[in-house]
């Protein structure tokens, strides 16, 4: 090699030096698994409902206006994947998001979509008005 070819070896092999680690495989397959979980509409929407606790299955079928069946396979596959934990009581199941990661992701997921779309997002809309009531303008 000359001793272009050395420099600009060295440099590439610097930048490289500098990257983040990647995942281990078996990670990033897993959150792929969690992508394609998040990847339904009525399933976001239970996941969007369990961020304000547990819940009944009852209770989120008639709030996402599904049928009973159709839910609970969407519950079953949110179990499966490990996002909702479950708790048995009586005839009662009820649901609730696995841990605080959970709800990070789906709430990150929609306030993503909020700014994709046109206008101000939802999200800051609130925060704006609520601050307004305050007084406050920072």
């Amino acid at each position: 090699m000359t001793a272009t070819a050395y420099a600009c070896h060295d440099m590439r092999m610097t930048a490289y030096q500098h990257r983040v680690d990647l995942p281990d495989d078996e990670q990033v397959e897993l959150a792929a698994e969690v992508f394609r979980m998040l990847a339904d509409p009525t399933r976001i929407r239970l996941l969007w409902l369990m961020k304000s606790g547990e819940a009944a299955v009852q209770d989120l079928t008639q709030a996402v206006g599904k049928p009973q069946a159709l839910v609970s396979q969407h519950l079953a596959k949110l179990r499966m994947a490990r996002l909702v934990t479950t708790r048995r009581q009586g005839s009662h199941v009820y649901y609730r998001l696995a841990n605080t990661h959970v709800d990070q992701l789906v709430e990150d997921g929609v306030h993503h979509a909020e700014h994709v779309g046109p206008g101000v997002p939802r999200h800051h809309a609130v925060s704006a008005t609520s601050l307004g009531s305050r007084g406050d303008k920072s």
